[in-house]
């Protein structure tokens, strides 16, 4: 049993901070949170961290492991073996633990290597963060990330698609609702499904108890998505030809339907933001604004992994919420509680309190004063232990 003492605690359901605190790991879970000068059992290890706030493990629910975050991660995976390629996303997920990203969801891998690399981590084998796996995302012959060998056609092979990837111990499904940018052939503007082959995604997996995300950058791509009754959409940037357009009433079907919305706005200022790149992103947060006075729901989603964005980026996808109007607290739980949610592992993940895993991040500071704090990492403990 370790016995973790630390000046604050945020448990990521409530608004204030628990002052004073020792919390109680054993076997991987937190067994208790006392306050006050509580003697620790005798037995237990004692861990003193003084002046730092514990927060639940970070969440990154977009995350691309087998991308190298260079100028052409795709040439990289291309010109990789399936085992240099497991062993360069060990690296990249390493990386996020470090940065106290405890749970990544990896939404398009090559060959299902990225749940190779899940288990590898169940066994034991090695300390490495809550891995929840995709696969090869759904797309059509031709489409984007088909080099991921995921592609399918027709309303008959999406379903097969979907019963592939269940077969093969998927964590969620993943559907390129929409071309991409980083596909030469593709259109970001057009959809790839029509709204019956989605559909049949979607059904397909809720029979078989998965739930179903769908990459979708333009506008009638996501109102397809939103009609075919997905549980997330990725990137959500409303693209049109001439820039970025919602219209209020798709807004509100998003908020009442309650699906999560992982917009991959965060990245690391190392990455500079110039010229047209800057500028959509700016026309997508004022979107995301409005989003949020709808009362969207948000989860943390970088997208990491693609050119500029490092597999530690979580911190910054926190932070880009407040530039969208929420306030720390909701930023917060947008990375952790929310974020739990949305993957469906709250009932272990995602706050800190008794019965959950112990997946616990110190920061320096008090985040909700300060949202900057979560870039001053001082101890990350996974499943109790300490990385």
């Amino acid at each position: 049993m370790r016995a973790i003492r630390a000046d604050r605690l945020f448990d990521g359901q409530t608004h204030g901070i628990k002052q004073h605190v020792m919390m109680l790991v054993d076997e991987g879970r937190i067994i208790a949170i006392e306050q006050g000068a509580v003697d620790p059992p005798a037995h237990a290890e004692i861990i003193n961290l003084g002046d730092v706030t514990l927060i639940p493990g970070m969440f990154d629910v977009h995350v691309h492991l087998g991308f190298d975050a260079g100028p052409d991660p795709v040439a990289r995976m291309l010109a990789d073996d399936d085992l240099t390629l497991l062993l360069r996303m060990a690296t990249h997920a390493q990386r996020a633990l470090r940065a106290g990203v405890t749970t990544v969801r990896d939404l398009g891998d090559r060959n299902f290597l990225a749940l190779t690399l899940r288990e590898w981590y169940r066994s034991g084998g090695e300390l490495g963060p809550e891995i929840l796996a995709a696969g090869p995302p759904l797309t059509v012959t031709g489409g984007h990330c088909h080099f991921m060998n995921g592609e399918v056609d027709g309303e008959l092979g999406i379903r097969q698609g979907v019963r592939e990837r269940v077969k093969r111990g998927v964590d969620v499904i993943k559907v390129m609702a929409t071309g991409g940018h980083m596909t030469p052939g593709t259109n970001p503007l057009a959809p790839q499904f029509t709204l019956t082959e989605l559909r049949a995604a979607v059904e397909e997996a809720h029979r078989l108890n998965k739930r179903l995300t769908a990459h979708a950058h333009a506008t009638v791509g996501i109102a397809l998505a939103v009609e075919a009754g997905v549980d997330g959409i990725e990137h959500c940037s409303f693209q049109v030809e001439d820039g970025v357009y919602a219209d209020q009433a798709l807004i509100e079907r998003i908020a009442a339907a309650g699906i999560a919305v992982s917009p991959t706005v965060g990245r690391p200022p190392s990455s500079p933001m110039t010229g047209d790149f800057a500028a959509r992103r700016e026309a997508r947060m004022a979107v995301y604004r409005r989003m949020h006075a709808a009362g969207c729901r948000f989860v943390t989603g970088t997208d990491a992994g693609i050119a500029g964005v490092p597999h530690d980026s979580a911190p910054w996808g926190i932070q880009a919420f407040t530039e969208a109007g929420l306030s720390n607290f909701e930023a917060l739980r947008a990375g952790t509680a929310v974020a739990a949610e949305a993957c469906g592992i709250e009932a272990h993940k995602g706050t800190l309190v008794a019965g959950k895993d112990a997946d616990i991040v110190a920061v320096a500071g008090n985040p909700l004063e300060e949202i900057g704090a979560i870039h001053e990492v001082r101890a990350v403990f996974r499943a109790g232990v300490r990385v």
